[in-house]
């Protein structure tokens, strides 16, 4: 196993209740020397203190009645932002090795652009809260625009926080973001077409602008991690990656050809959407296939530039399921090594840390 695989505290939790071992005969001592044991925080859903940070599009998509089941919002939060101490002690009394939260851009820069004791910190840039600023003024992620104004924010936190931080998220879960954020509209920012939720506002288009958002969002993590390596790596000596997300697939009839492609195809979309660019600079040749005109081509500069982008992967893993030509999804337990396996075999043996995961 590699020593530098992070599991965080939630997926030990969750092997110890379902192993028939006797109770506690799983702990740390289980697993090698130099095994990082991790917790994470995310912005937006932990700080709190709205009141000291500008608007991001969380905040405006959660006041829009009815998309927020019970009309909540995170003005306070966990309050983290005024309770901070309270909660690193937490942390070193649970005797983790290692904190991973995300740095607000609506905190560090209100209007979206610049106008005037862990052992190891993992920071994220974005987890879905681009300042409400820049959505209402060139559309966000839906404009190229969004690539300089992001690799400024990124710019500014290298060197504000970089000779502490030593790991750097560019981006955490793109698929979810495009895909509820463009798609369905279930999340922030809440656009897509008529056809795809009756809730819908017209305007947005669910078949091509995923996919759009997506591309200008690989091409700002490209450009932030060569700004990185170029101007920061050689004196802060960090590393800069991007946080995957996906379940595992395994063929519901292993024997069938088709249910073996089903299964290739749901990995190329979940996962391989983000990840086969920043390995190989190029979108999954199924992706290719399948969307067509709707999936943006890179430059050869910007293939180039994505091709590697990464020194490590992060990936959040809650769940497997079964693929099959026709739909068919029951759990499958030894998903998360095999989707592990996958990523080191398909993706050039990158370093990864689990940064999230769940029911398993």
């Amino acid at each position: 196993m590699d020593r530098r695989l992070l599991l965080s505290a939630l997926l030990f939790i969750a092997l110890a209740c379902s192993s028939n071992r006797v109770h506690g005969a799983l702990n740390r001592h289980s697993f090698p020397e130099g095994f990082l044991f991790g917790t994470g925080t995310s912005a937006y859903q932990y700080e709190g203190a709205v009141d000291k940070r500008g608007q991001n599009i969380w905040d405006t998509f959660s006041r829009i009645p009815g998309k927020i089941a019970d009309g909540s919002n995170a003005d306070i939060a966990n309050d983290f932002y005024h309770r901070y101490k309270e909660d690193l002690n937490l942390i070193t009394a649970m005797n983790m090795d290692s904190f991973r939260f995300s740095i607000a851009w609506s905190r560090i820069l209100p209007n979206g652009t610049i106008s005037g004791g862990i052992n190891k910190e993992g920071v994220e840039f974005y987890n879905s809260l681009i300042n409400e600023a820049l959505e209402d003024k060139y559309g966000g992620f839906l404009s190229e625009n969004i690539v300089k104004d992001y690799v400024d924010y990124a710019d500014l936190c290298f060197s504000l926080f970089g000779d502490r931080v030593k790991l750097w998220n560019t981006f955490n879960e793109p698929t979810i973001f495009c895909m509820n954020g463009y798609a369905t509209g279930i999340m922030a920012p809440g656009r897509c077409s008529p056809y795809a939720s009756a809730s819908c506002a017209a305007g947005g288009d669910s078949g091509r602008e995923p996919y759009v958002a997506g591309h200008h969002l690989l091409v700002a993590h490209a450009e932030a991690v060569r700004l990185y390596r170029a101007r920061y790596r050689a004196a802060h000596g960090g590393e800069v990656g991007i946080t995957q997300v996906s379940h595992w697939f395994e063929p519901y009839d292993a024997g069938s050809a088709a249910d073996r492609r089903a299964r290739r195809r749901a990995l190329d979309f979940m996962l391989g959407w983000f990840m086969h660019p920043v390995a190989h600079g190029e979108y999954p040749p199924a992706m290719r296939r399948l969307v067509g005109g709707r999936l943006p081509a890179f430059t050869a500069e910007q293939s180039e530039m994505l091709r590697g982008s990464f020194d490590f992967i992060g990936l959040n893993y809650y769940t497997s399921n079964y693929a099959a030509y026709t739909p068919i999804f029951f759990n499958y337990p030894p998903g998360l090594r095999e989707l592990l396996l996958y990523v080191k075999r398909r993706y050039n043996n990158p370093t990864i840390y689990i940064t999230e995961n769940g029911r398993v």
